[in-house]
Formats: C-alpha cells, sequence, structure tokens
C-alpha cells in the first residue's frame, strides 16, 4: 500500500483539523475577551496572533495558542485598575520578558511548579471565571472583585428568575441555560454521529444559543464587532512608554510568568497526546514571547498555548503545524469579509461558554487525586484556590509555592536520632537522615540527655546531609562531654566533610 503524499496528508489531516480548531477557538476568542472585560475583537486578534505569528515559531508544533481562560482574571484586574489603555503595554513588556526568559534558557524551568498549585490555580481560576460570567449570563454586570462576584450570584439568579416576565434578565438566562444544556447534551451524543461528531458543544451550544435569540427577536445584549477591526489598531507611541512605573512593570512580569507556565504545561500534556515530535521549551517559550509583543503592539489580550484547542486539533488528526498557522487565517478571514456574522450571537451565550468552562476547570475531583498523594497536598491545593479567589491569581500563585517549599524544607529537617544501650554500658547514638539548622533542637535534646561518664560512639554513617549549625552542636557537646570525663568516638574528619552542606 503506497504512503499518502505530503499534499493528501495534508488535505486529509492538516486542513481538516484547522477547520475543528477554528469552529473551537471562535466562540472561546469572544468569550474570553467578553470575561477580560475587554471587547470580543482583541480575543479574535489575539486568536490570528495565535494562528500566524505564534505557531510558525513554536517549539511544540501541535500546540494551539490565543487568548486564554486562565489569564482573564489578570487581564480583568489590570483593565480595572490601569485602563484598557494600559493593556497593549503590559503584554508588549510580559512578551519581552518571555523573550528573554527564553534566551536564559528558563523554558524547562517552568514544568518543575507542583502539581498541587498548578491544580489549584486551575481551580480558583475556574471559581473567578464562573462567578463573573454568572452574571454576564443574565445580562448583568460582573461585580469589582472574586468574592464579590461569588456573594452576589444569587442576586443575579433572582434577576434571572424573578419575576417571570420576559424582562432583559430573564429572556438572558434563557439563553444561557439553552447554551450550557446544549453543550452537555452534544457532548454525549456527538460521539455516535459520524462527521458531525467533529462539530465542538461550544460551537453547537452558541449556534443555538443564537437561533433561539434570533427567532424569538429577543431584546437582549449581544456582540459588538467593528466594521474593520484593523482600523481601530494603533501602535504605541512615546507617550505610552512614558507611562512605565512599577505596577506595570510589576504586572507584565506576572503576566509573563502566569502564561509561560500555562503554554509550556499544555505544551507537557499536548506531547502526552500524540507520537510526534516532543516539545523544544524554550523555543515555545520564545515563540510565546514573539505573539504576545505583537499582540502588546496592536493592543490585543495576551496568548498561551491552550490545551483545550490543542487537544482538539490532536484529536482531529492534525500532523503539523499548519493546522494551527491555518485556523489563525480562517479567523482573519471571517473578522475581515464577514464580522456581521459574529454581532447575531448573544453576549449571554458566550457567557455561557465560560460559566460551563469555570465549572469543567473548578474540577473537585483533583483533591482525591492529590490525596492518594497526602493531605499536604490537598492542603496546598486550597490554599492556592484560597489565595487566587480572595487576593489575585500571581498572590495565589505565590501562596502555593511557598507552601510547597515550606513542606520541602519539612521533609529536607527530618532526622532520625536512635540510641541503644551497649552491654558495657555505653551508648550508640545513631543520626540518620538530615541534620539542619530546624532539626537541631531535637539533636540538641537527646545529646543533653546522655548521662555525664557514658561512654559514646556517635554514628553518622547514615546522614545524609549535615548544615555549620547542626556540625558545631555536636562538636562543642563532643568537647563538653570529653571535658567530663567521658569517651566520645566520631569519626570527626568524616562528619566534618560534610560541613556546610556536604552530602556523603
Amino acid at each position: 500500500m503506497s504512503q499518502p503524499s505530503p499534499l493528501q496528508s495534508f488535505l486529509r489531516h492538516d486542513l481538516l483539523a484547522s477547520v475543528v480548531v477554528f469552529l473551537v477557538a471562535l466562540p472561546l476568542c469572544m468569550g474570553i475577551a467578553i470575561a477580560s472585560g475587554a471587547p470580543p475583537a482583541l480575543g479574535l486578534m489575539s486568536g490570528i496572533i495565535g494562528g500566524l505569528v505564534v505557531a510558525p515559531l513554536a517549539g511544540s508544533p501541535l500546540q494551539v495558542s490565543g487568548p486564554a481562560a486562565g489569564l482573564a482574571v489578570i487581564v480583568w484586574e489590570l483593565i480595572e485598575k490601569h485602563g484598557l489603555e494600559a493593556l497593549g503595554l503590559v503584554v508588549l513588556l510580559g512578551g519581552l520578558v518571555q523573550v528573554l526568559a527564553a534566551a536564559g534558557k528558563a523554558g524547562r524551568w517552568f514544568r518543575a511548579v507542583p502539581p498541587a498549585v498548578i491544580r489549584g490555580m486551575l481551580a480558583g481560576i475556574g471559581v473567578l471565571i464562573f462567578a463573573s460570567q454568572f452574571h454576564v449570563m443574565v445580562d448583568d454586570a460582573p461585580r469589582s472583585n472574586g468574592v464579590d462576584n461569588l456573594l452576589s450570584i444569587p442576586e443575579s439568579l433572582w434577576k434571572g428568575l424573578v419575576p417571570m416576565d420576559g424582562n432583559s434578565h430573564h429572556l438572558a438566562a434563557l439563553v444561557g441555560v439553552v447554551t450550557i444544556v446544549s453543550i452537555v447534551g452534544w457532548n454525549r451524543i456527538r460521539k455516535n454521529l459520524g462527521p458531525a461528531s467533529a462539530v465542538p458543544g461550544a460551537l453547537m451550544g452558541v449556534v443555538i444559543g443564537t437561533l433561539l435569540a434570533t427567532l424569538l427577536d429577543m431584546p437582549i445584549q449581544f456582540v459588538d464587532i467593528p466594521d474593520d477591526l484593523f482600523a481601530s489598531i494603533t501602535l504605541p507611541g512615546p507617550a505610552a512608554f512614558a507611562t512605565i512605573n512599577a505596577d506595570i512593570i510589576g504586572a507584565a512580569i506576572g503576566l509573563a510568568v502566569v502564561a509561560s507556565a500555562e503554554s509550556l504545561l499544555s505544551a507537557t500534556a499536548v506531547d502526552r497526546l500524540h507520537q510526534g515530535d516532543r516539545t523544544h521549551y524554550d523555543k515555545e517559550l520564545m515563540a510565546q514571547g514573539a505573539g504576545n509583543i505583537v499582540a502588546g503592539l496592536v493592543g490585543a489580550l495576551p496568548i498561551t498555548g491552550v490545551i483545550v484547542r490543542s487537544s482538539a486539533n490532536v484529536e482531529a488528526g492534525a500532523r503539523t503545524r499548519w493546522s494551527a498557522i491555518l485556523h489563525g487565517m480562517w479567523l482573519l478571514g471571517l473578522v475581515a469579509l464577514a464580522p456581521f456574522v459574529l454581532e447575531l450571537i448573544p453576549r449571554s451565550s458566550l457567557a455561557a461558554i465560560l460559566v460551563y468552562t469555570g465549572w469543567k476547570l473548578m474540577n473537585p475531583a483533583a483533591m482525591t487525586e492529590l490525596a492518594r498523594h497526602g493531605r499536604s497536598e490537598v492542603f496546598i491545593f486550597l490554599a492556592t484556590v484560597v489565595g487566587v479567589v480572595g487576593t489575585d491569581l500571581l498572590t495565589g500563585i505565590m501562596i502555593g509555592l511557598g507552601l510547597a517549599m515550606l513542606r520541602l524544607l519539612i521533609q529536607l529537617a527530618t532526622v532520625r536520632v536512635d540510641v541503644q544501650d551497649n552491654a558495657d554500658g555505653s551508648l550508640n547514638v545513631t543520626i540518620d537522615g538530615v541534620a539542619s539548622f530546624p532539626s537541631l533542637p531535637r539533636i540538641a535534646e537527646i545529646l543533653e540527655a546522655v548521662p555525664e561518664g557514658v561512654p559514646v560512639h556517635l554514628d553518622t554513617r547514615r546522614l545524609h546531609y549535615v548544615d555549620s549549625a547542626c556540625v558545631e552542636l555536636v562538636e562543642n557537646w563532643a568537647r563538653q562531654h570529653v571535658d567530663r570525663g567521658a569517651v566520645v568516638n566520631l569519626d570527626e574528619e568524616r562528619f566534618q566533610t560534610s560541613n556546610v552542606g556536604g552530602v556523603h
């Protein structure tokens, strides 16, 4: 049987996959923009850049990049604090940080983030997206922070249900519920529908929600797309760069860290889905930085690698980066030639997609999986979620990382000290594990409890690590014990070779 030609393989795999990814990305680009407090057009622009700029340079050829739900919270907070005008500048600077990090070969270090922190970050993002978009789904305005969004959900729920008189809140809620039901229902049955199974649930939900709103001529809010998207592009001038301050730089660094972690962790997940080329992490980080520089120049949303679109790409049979590139071309063609089609979509339908996405991101089952590795994993997960929801995304991540480092310190400080009586009246004292300053009080307590005049053999052969504080403690105790007339057997030369972090 002859092998298909490159053109046949392209038509059979990458071209079809690009259409599927385009259909997945279309509603998500606009929905994420709305969740970010930005015009839907900026989300579409980021999707185009993800396809036409990031994909050709990517170190993960099957990963698809664009605006991501994980950054919606950061962007929303940024716009609330500094205004939409600052968005492009922060994204541009964040892209430069990513490029510099890639040049410094920092890509691999983003893989070292503990799973409990990553899952906690995603769950916290899910809570925030769910809470904010619940209000948009009933044509209400989201509140000023995540906690207020959560506490005011009953208020928006009441607006969507009562009174049942056909007001805009009630009709928008109806469109949102129908959208979610359509997504869930379609995802359950589409596997048995042959070629139609390629249609993603999010697109089916938007189509049905749009048809409902259009046929009933509902007086609700719809997507607003400028007639000429590209006429609104304004490159930042000297005046914009003059506004750079510590807050802007901090926001850019935070954006770069979160975007990089999400992109590279997504790339790792994509590698597990196919048998093709593995990810080159520094190259992928460089590509993400280049995309964000371009996005910042045109004032678009920040870009990351997105697992939802990337997994759809792999499942649709993509073999090369051409699928991701073409999906950007399809987005560009739609925006350039038929923007009026997008203005038929109700905002509540897009918000419903994000409510569904937020619920999936919460993933309560993650706690069960983490519990298999210990209660500390669940604690770090929950602390990260609370930190993300109660403060902000970067602070929540730092709380999770701080707790993970504290747990590591406690584990490294684990030391076991055994005391055994010998028949001749002497004692064997064995120090096993890691002797560092946190374990110093325990070692001191046991050594100081040795009676005066009792000969001691101090065995440190199973000591993996010892710092200067513990070396000084043991040597001082041994000297004092000898001065009081006892014998201490200690291989001082070998013990001192482990001084200040020595390993033996």
